[in-house]
């Protein structure tokens, strides 16, 4: 049974882990003589599954991206595609099965580099200049040097724009596994001890395994433009989004000629742009933004009750502070103002001469509400709650 290459304390259940670690260093491929075998499917099936943790990875992994590309405003690009055909991309990375796979550190998910969407979007741009695909010159040479930069004779010229990574959301839990199969082995083997015939395909086919992403995944590509640079060296591209209207035509031209990723000369990364997903992204971010302005709308509203309070309580005494705490403090909704303060001046609160102001400011309350009572009408004067009140508070005055 085929093994990992890997220490035995570290097991042989790698469920868990990445589809990099589980496609590269726990790949199980190696016999107990250390060679491989014959039918390396079985090896790949294993790593080609995606787990919950990966799915996670992959929605965090978006969201942030969507979060970090909402603040860039006017000056980013966001458009959507939907896959046609399967992907695939860093086959050039060393790997035992000859053809290795571009995996994004530290999560260890598929990706398509910024540098490969900026490679092929100036492939799509330079095929637009040319006058036997686009003759109405929108893209010209000194656009695409201004937009993607400039690199010959030791010259080099930043250009505006950067592509950010692009990590495909796939519908199923597994990436694919895709099969070529050269006839010419026999050509190239023969050659190297000096001879052999020469190539032709009825030769014996030796299949090669790779990794692709399945068709009917999603790419959501983002592109920021440093806008003050571009008006300063190209303002006719930075009037009124100009580099936006070009930039769309070169992902449309990619998207129906060039493809993304590797072995796309034989159909692989063809993808078609998915207008649906993106009014739908337009939608969820209009609804983020209302939600955005509602909750500043609320902070304000807050701030501003805030800071009349404040200006409230700085008109106030030593003393009215001390009441107006009182008040706003007490446990008992239902209880008056002036029975919360009369508990709280029983309640040893106060003292001296502030004591004094309170018992002061209690008249006046008491007075203003028409509860003052310095006699009692009621046959049992022990229950004249007005009453005793304001023998309590006479006392207060009379510093007792």
């Amino acid at each position: 049974m085929p093994i990992a290459a890997v220490p035995e304390y570290l097991g042989n259940d790698f469920k868990s882990a990445s589809p990099a670690l589980r496609f590269g260093m726990y790949l199980k491929l190696w016999g107990v003589d250390w060679k491989k075998p014959n039918d390396k499917r079985p090896a790949l099936g294993d790593a080609i599954s995606l787990n919950s943790s990966d799915r996670n990875a992959m929605n965090a992994f978006t969201h942030r991206q969507r979060a970090l590309f909402e603040q860039t405003g006017a000056n980013g690009l966001q458009l959507m595609s939907t896959s046609i055909a399967p992907f695939t991309t860093g086959l050039g990375n060393e790997h035992p099965l000859e053809n290795g796979f571009a995996f994004i550190n530290p999560y260890g998910l598929p990706y398509l580099p910024g540098s490969g969407v900026k490679g092929v979007l100036r492939r799509s741009a330079e095929e637009l200049a040319h006058e036997a695909f686009f003759k109405d010159g929108h893209w010209t040479l000194p656009a695409i040097w201004h937009l993607f930069g400039f690199e010959e004779r030791g010259l080099h010229v930043r250009g505006a724009l950067q592509f950010w990574d692009v990590m495909p959301q796939t519908k199923s839990d597994r990436l694919a596994v895709e099969i070529m199969t050269p006839h010419y082995s026999h050509y190239y083997k023969e050659r190297e001890h000096g001879g052999g015939e020469s190539p032709h395909d009825s030769g014996g086919p030796n299949s090669i395994l790779f990794l692709t992403v399945p068709p009917d995944s999603s790419f959501t590509f983002h592109v920021v433009c440093d806008q003050q640079r571009l008006e300063r060296t190209a303002p006719e591209l930075a009037e009124d989004g100009a580099w936006k209207k070009l930039l769309k035509r070169a992902f449309e031209h990619a998207f129906d000629w060039l493809g993304f990723g590797a072995k796309t000369a034989v159909g692989y990364g063809a993808m078609k742009r998915d207008r649906a997903g993106e009014e739908r992204a337009q939608e969820e971010q209009g609804e983020r933004e209302r939600i955005e302005r509602e909750r500043d709308k609320r902070a304000q509203a807050e701030k501003k009750i805030k800071e009349q309070e404040e200006e409230r309580l700085a008109k106030l005494t030593p003393t009215e502070r001390e009441i107006d705490a009182v008040i706003r403090d007490r446990q008992d909704k239902n209880m008056t103002d002036i029975a919360a303060v009369i508990r709280a001046a029983r309640d040893g609160r106060w003292d001296g001469d502030m004591k004094m102001e309170v018992a002061k400011w209690l008249e006046n309350k008491m007075r203003e509400e028409k509860c003052w009572r310095e006699t009692s009408a009621k046959k049992r004067p022990d229950r004249d709650k007005d009453y005793q009140n304001t023998l309590t508070i006479k006392g207060w005055l009379e510093g007792k």
